[in-house]
């Protein structure tokens, strides 16, 4: 592990790299109602700024997780924060100047989705390469946190920003890509190398190992991730459609609304991950209490239509995320060795893109369908998911901490000495 002279801004540059990424799509939640009507283009459409952002994203993240293993993480982080910059900035040009601005638009968001691939699951990483043990948990708590104050502050500068112009948000990403950019490069110090990386072929057949041993309940954590993110953002599109459309709120009012449920789950989500440690039973536990309350939550929602009871009731459900999200995190990042953790971080950050990808057009969908519908479908997956997370993942009794030996990184990295499966 290389030695961080400055840990705060060591952590300051880490958690800055989910925070540009969640302003991806956090950001333009607000504006999407608006440029529909500036677009002339459905509310179908309009959701799909948000998924092929999401698609791109799923996709090359794996291949950005394998060269980060093979590199180092920081060779893939700056090339991707330059790359969304850029995408931000031709979507925000082409909604200035451009005919055709929609389809140049989704041009510019599908640069920034192979951008974020390069974001959290890299800074995921980076948090298990430099911290060991319960500092770990708690870098990984702030990484989520950071993901979760983007995910706050976001709508309320999308707001402010739509004030001097809908399509201000778009030009502001490069500004804050550059500032990450800066920190990244001057406070995240890397071990270098100390041997060639191993050939694909090599690579892949460590990787099937890995998998063959704890795959299922990896994919289940995948899951559950996935799911958090589909929720999440799947509940924010349809709440800022309503806002809109049933309360005639919009501008900063409705972006300060948005972040409510964010706050809580931000707060939350630093709690959790400030506390948690190593503790694998105590995180076991958080996860199905987490998505038993997102299940309470959405099962009511569908009783409450006044604004106040209803987001009195959500509020639950965003203290359940923020309970579960940290826990998964932490069993992710210390599953594997430090050589396959680019990769196997990068897959969790796939699926949550996939999450944040389908949630707006299937909330699209539901919202046509039936508003008691969507959110008893969203509460059955939510409990489908604790319901696996209970059988699937096991705490063993054994007491070994996995950062015992700290001669060898690739055996203390692992936590699945402490995880039996059924």
């Amino acid at each position: 592990m290389a030695k961080q002279k400055h840990k705060g801004l060591t952590i300051l540059a880490i958690g800055s790299i989910p925070l540009i990424l969640v302003l991806g799509n956090s950001m333009l939640i607000p504006i999407l109602p608006r440029m529909k009507t500036e677009l002339g283009i459905s509310q179908f459409q309009s959701s799909l700024v948000i998924s092929v952002f999401s698609i791109s994203a799923a996709i090359a993240i794996p291949v950005l997780g394998y060269f980060s293993d093979r590199f180092t993480r920081k060779a893939v982080v700056i090339p991707a924060l330059t790359l969304y910059g850029i995408g931000g900035f031709l979507a925000g040009a082409a909604s200035a100047w451009f005919s055709g601005a929609y389809t140049w638009i989704l041009a510019g968001r599908i640069m920034q989705g192979i951008g974020a691939a390069g974001t959290t699951s890299m800074a995921m990483a980076l948090a298990g390469d430099l911290f060991k043990g319960g500092e770990q948990s708690k870098v990984l708590g702030l990484v989520e946190a950071s993901n979760g104050f983007g995910k706050v502050i976001s709508p309320i500068i999308g707001s402010l920003l739509a004030l001097i112009v809908w399509y201000g948000a778009f030009f502001a990403f490069p500004i804050f890509c550059l500032a990450s950019i800066l920190l990244t490069i001057f406070f995240i110090k890397e071990k270098k190398k100390q041997k060639d990386p191993p050939p694909v072929k090599q690579y892949v057949k460590g990787l099937g190992s890995v998998f063959k041993t704890e795959g299922r309940w990896l994919l289940v954590a995948y899951l559950t991730g996935a799911t958090c993110l589909f929720t999440l953002f799947g509940i924010l599109f349809y709440i800022s459609e309503i806002l809109e459309k049933e309360f005639q709120i919009d501008g900063v009012m409705k972006g300060l609304i948005l972040a409510i449920p964010l706050l809580f789950m931000t707060s939350t989500s630093y709690i959790t991950g400030s506390k948690i440690g190593k503790n694998m039973k105590l995180m076991k536990k958080l996860i199905v209490l987490g998505l038993i309350l997102m299940t309470v939550s959405f099962a009511s929602l569908s009783f409450f239509e006044k604004l106040i009871p209803f987001f009195a009731v959500l509020v639950i459900s965003s203290i359940g995320t923020g309970l579960t999200v940290p826990c998964i995190n932490s069993f992710i990042t210390g599953s594997v060795a430090t050589d396959k953790r680019g990769f196997v971080t990068s897959l969790y950050g796939s699926v949550r893109f996939l999450g944040v990808a389908i949630g707006p057009p299937i909330y699209s969908t539901l919202m046509d369908w039936s508003r008691t519908g969507m959110f008893l479908t969203t509460a059955g997956l939510t409990l489908l998911v604790a319901l696996l997370c209970m059988a699937l993942i096991r705490v063993s009794k054994k007491k070994k901490h996995p950062s015992t030996n700290k001669g060898n990184d690739s055996e203390t990295d692992s936590l699945f000495e402490k995880l039996q499966l059924t």
